[in-house]
């Protein structure tokens, strides 16, 4: 498994690489995807630029007290979990988790180790963190799906 990482300007190229993986995953299916990294590191940019390559056009916010935002959309549902306020990973199944994860869903998930031993296991986990006035991405995958995945995302 080996890690693959692009690096990105600005803002506008972090969204950029959201639609593209979007693309992507819209090729595969069922896609559960954890996202690392420290506050303010653009993870629900990038959230936002996936959203939007599902064709979402209404505003993107981070699900920090909610948990969990759904998106229904022409080209699939697209589920964006913020863990970051979880004090215990035993509520998501107060929330109903597993219900979340299904063949036609791809799903968003940040701070997912707050969520450990209860969330699946991710088919591809992406790192974003500062490089220079950008950020680096990074991402490796652990299933099939996340290998089919992460060999589509180079191809930019």
């Amino acid at each position: 498994m080996t890690e693959q990482t692009i690096e990105l300007p600005d803002e506008a190229s972090t969204v950029a690489f959201g639609e593209h993986l979007a693309r992507q995953a819209q090729m595969i299916g069922g896609v559960v995807i954890f996202l690392h990294g420290d506050l303010g590191m653009g993870k629900t940019t990038f959230c936002r630029g996936v959203l939007h390559g599902f064709g979402h056009t209404g505003a993107v916010k981070s699900p920090t007290y909610t948990l969990v935002e759904p998106y229904e959309t022409a080209r699939g549902r697209v589920y964006h979990f913020d863990l970051y306020r979880l004090s215990d990973p035993e509520e998501l199944e107060y929330l109903g988790i597993r219900d979340y994860f299904d063949e036609d869903s791809l799903s968003l998930i940040e701070w997912p180790e707050r969520g450990e031993g209860i969330l699946p296991k991710a088919d591809l986990e992406i790192s974003i963190e500062t490089a220079g006035a950008g950020r680096r991405l990074s991402w490796q995958y652990n299933t099939e799906k996340g290998r089919e995945l992460a060999d589509k995302l180079i191809k930019v």
